[in-house]
């Protein structure tokens, strides 16, 4: 295989889209291997070989056979191995892992769940949707509050933390989510669209395999 790293992801997912991102910004192509979810393909063997969860994404250097999983761990793996993307000095890197234990913790599901509600993969109550909608306020609040003078969420330079956190934000509107509100985050994701290298999960992801 002539490329060091293939993903296995969807185009509807998210942190599948995060590690596709850091890939892209980081100059560095990929193979892409397209996992139906709906076929239940995640659950096959063979699949359930790679990543033990069963979901979606799952990263493979193809230069040693190792393969990685959850989103998180995934770009810490590729700002370690291909050195981009990990902060300045080691402060940051452990201030770069708070925010994206945070994004695990109180922006990614409001998010995420809303936006699979409103295209109606996921059933929830009125009472569910509305939790949804105000636990993701308070988070877009918190975000746009530590942003507020700001060019980037860790130090001086974009890190595996501004990856993560837009890759959550991107779904926002689907969700619901007006980040019109929140003028900061606006600001923040017109300067990482203009980083080299940035592009749509629509252009990452797509549907079928792609060598």
């Amino acid at each position: 295989m002539s490329e060091r790293f293939t993903l296995h992801g969807n185009f509807m997912s998210g942190p599948a889209y995060k590690v596709a991102l850091m890939l892209a910004l980081s100059g560095k192509s990929f193979a892409y291997r397209h996992v139906n979810l709906r076929e239940l393909a995640q659950k096959k063997p063979e699949y359930l070989a790679l990543n033990r969860f069963g979901q979606v994404p799952t990263l493979v250097d193809n230069s040693d056979g190792r393969h990685f999983v959850q989103s998180a761990v995934i770009l810490e793996v590729l700002a370690d191995r291909i050195g981009t993307f990990g902060g300045a000095d080691r402060w940051e890197r452990i201030e770069a892992r708070e925010w994206l234990f945070w994004e695990f913790d109180r922006l990614a599901p409001p998010i995420y769940r809303s936006r699979t509600i409103r295209l109606g993969i996921r059933q929830a109550h009125d009472a569910t949707k509305e939790m949804y909608t105000n636990e993701g306020a308070v988070a877009l609040a918190v975000l746009d509050q530590h942003l507020a003078g700001r060019d980037w969420i860790v130090g001086a330079a974009p890190t595996i933390a501004d990856i993560d956190i837009y890759g959550v934000l991107a779904y926002a509107a689907a969700g619901g989510f007006n980040l019109a509100d929140y003028p900061s985050i606006t600001a923040f994701i017109t300067r990482f669209q203009s980083l080299p290298g940035f592009a749509s999960p629509e252009t990452l992801l797509p549907k079928e395999d792609r060598d």
